[in-house]
C-alpha cells in the first residue's frame, strides 16, 4: 500500500508493490531469476516517468518512514518461514502419524512393564511354593527323627516291660513294685506305645509271629489261639511282632481234612 509523509520539501510517496505497473515485472529479489542481461525487475526504462518516481523513492528513509525494500522482504521471508513451520507442525498428514508413534511406544512400554509384573509374580509364586514345600519337608523329618528316637528307646524296654508281665502273671506284682510297673507303663504309653495281642485275633503275619502251629475244629480261619508275648507299636511302625500259637481249621471248605496223613511205619519181619 503507499505511504506518504510530508516533510519540509513536500510529500514524498515510496512505491512497495512488487509487480511494476509500468513494465508488469517483478521487482526487487523476485526478478533474480531471469535471465542475465535483462533490465532489474521494477526498473522502468531511463528516462521514463517511472524512473523518476523510482528514483525519488530510493531515498534513505528518515525517522518515522517506512523501512528500506530489503528489510521488507527480510521481514516478509522471515513471516513465511514461521507459517510454513506452523503449517508442517499442525499438518493433518504427519499428526496422526506423529499420535501413532507415540501411542506404539507406550504401548510397548505397557506391554514391557505387565511382564515384568508378570514375572515378579510368577518368581514370588514359586518362592512361596518352594518355602512352603521346605517347611511340610521339614516337619516331616522332624516327626521322623523323633519317632525314630523314640522307637530306640522304647525297643531297649522291651525286656523289662517282659519281665514285669511275667511277675503279673505269677502273681509277684505287688506293693511298691507294682506302683513303679504302673508309672513305667503310663509313662511309655504317653510316648505312644501300644500293646497288641488278644487271644483270638486273626492271624497276620505282617503282625504275628507264629511259634506254634496246631489243627483245630472250633476255628474257621487261622486264629491266635495263645498270646506268648504280646506285640508293641509305635504309630504304624513295629516295634516288635506278637509272638502267639496259631491253630488252623481241621477241615477244609469241602470237608476233607486239613490234617495230613503220616505215612505208615513198616514193621519188620
Amino acid at each position: 500500500m503507499p505511504a506518504s509523509e510530508e516533510t519540509g520539501s513536500g510529500p514524498v510517496i515510496h512505491d512497495h508493490r512488487r509487480i511494476d505497473p509500468v513494465t508488469g515485472q517483478v521487482r526487487g529479489k523476485h526478478a533474480a531469476s531471469k535471465p542475465a542481461g535483462t533490465r532489474g525487475a521494477g526498473r522502468p526504462a531511463p528516462g521514463s516517468e517511472a524512473a523518476g518516481s523510482q528514483a525519488a523513492g530510493s531515498q534513505p528513509a528518515g525517522p518515522g518512514e517506512d523501512q528500506p525494500e530489503e528489510k521488507l522482504e527480510e521481514r516478509d521471508a522471515a513471516e513465511a518461514g514461521q507459517e510454513k513451520a506452523q503449517q508442517k507442525a499442525e499438518s493433518p498428514e504427519e499428526a496422526p502419524e506423529m499420535v501413532t508413534g507415540q501411542v506404539i511406544k507406550d504401548g510397548k512400554k505397557a506391554v514391557g512393564a505387565e511382564a515384568q509384573l508378570a514375572e515378579r509374580t510368577a518368581d514370588l509364586q514359586r518362592l512361596q511354593a518352594e518355602y512352603a514345600n521346605y517347611r511340610k519337608r521339614v516337619d516331616r523329618d522332624r516327626a521322623a527323627v523323633r519317632e525314630q528316637a523314640v522307637a530306640g528307646t522304647l525297643i531297649g524296654l522291651l525286656p523289662v516291660l517282659d519281665a514285669i508281665d511275667q511277675a503279673r502273671d505269677h502273681g509277684e506284682l505287688s506293693g511298691g513294685f507294682k506302683s513303679v510297673a504302673d508309672s513305667l507303663q503310663a509313662a511309655l504309653g504317653r510316648l505312644g506305645l501300644v500293646t497288641y495281642g488278644e487271644k483270638g485275633d486273626p492271624f497276620d503275619p505282617k503282625i504275628h509271629e507264629a511259634l506254634t502251629h496246631s489243627y483245630s475244629s472250633d476255628v474257621t480261619e487261622d486264629t491266635c489261639v495263645e498270646i506268648l508275648q504280646p506285640g508293641y507299636k509305635v504309630g504304624e511302625r513295629i516295634l516288635r511282632p506278637a509272638r502267639v500259637a496259631v491253630a488252623e481249621p481241621a477241615t477244609g471248605p469241602d470237608g476233607s481234612s486239613n490234617e495230613p496223613e503220616w505215612p505208615a511205619s513198616e514193621e519188620g519181619n
